[in-house]
């Protein structure tokens, strides 16, 4: 009968969440990095002056924003297989890749959202302004606009990123080995080991020190951003 807590076990534990960590780190990293710019991309085509596109990207923001990331996932990984479309690379590759790309596009939609909020929330007479010095439209955003934008954006960004931390668990529901998938291994019979409950629980721990870690690092930034 296998004990349930030694040290041995305890090592091969937490071993284990280690390497399901980072998949997670990965994947939040790369979804900010990607959904950060793109949600810019999109908030210009919700705000573009063709109607067209202005309907098209707030149809695709609404639909996004209104169906559960989970869903997006599933569907983004297995449709196309089944479809016919195209394959996902096989193994751990094509599940963080086909992961990665539905939080990017999720979250660049949230992000679109905030940052058209930001942008319209500066006034219009200080680009009016702009346009009469003789300012390019360009100029007038990176000039102007911009700075007044990321002070506004950054605490609901910073809600959006602590959740983005949490929302990486939802990976495993296409079997990525991600911290939580892991944790919940050692209940069905990971490295011989089986019916352990506490290694699942024992996830919260990493959620809640990367949380904190990125809390205090976002704090900061905004009391850099508040004294400007």
């Amino acid at each position: 009968m296998i004990e349930f807590f030694t040290s041995e076990t305890f090592s091969t534990v937490v071993s284990a969440l280690n390497s399901g960590f980072i998949k997670t780190l990965q994947l939040f990293f790369i979804t900010l990095i990607g959904a950060l710019p793109l949600g810019l991309v999109i908030s210009f085509g919700s705000m573009s002056r063709m109607p067209p596109i202005r309907w098209l990207t707030r149809a695709v923001v609404w639909i996004i924003r209104g169906t559960p990331l989970v869903l997006q996932i599933i569907a983004l990984y297995y449709v196309p297989g089944i479809q016919k479309w195209f394959n996902w690379p096989s193994g751990e590759t094509g599940r963080m890749l086909a992961v990665c790309v539905a939080f990017i596009f999720n979250y660049a939609c949230y992000f679109s959202e905030i940052y058209r909020g930001g942008i319209q929330g500066v006034p219009r007479g200080q680009q009016e302004a702009g346009l009469v010095l003789g300012m390019t439209r360009g100029q007038i955003f990176r000039h102007v606009t911009l700075l007044q934008m990321i002070k506004r954006i950054v605490p609901p960004i910073s809600n959006e990123v602590i959740t983005l931390v949490k929302d990486t668990s939802l990976a495993r529901v296409v079997a990525l080995q991600e911290v939580i998938w892991m944790g919940e291994s050692f209940m069905k019979g990971n490295q011989g080991i089986a019916g352990l409950v506490w290694p699942l629980f024992f996830t919260a721990i990493y959620y809640l020190v990367f949380s904190g870690i990125v809390t205090v690092l976002l704090g900061k930034l905004e009391k850099k951003l508040a004294f400007f």
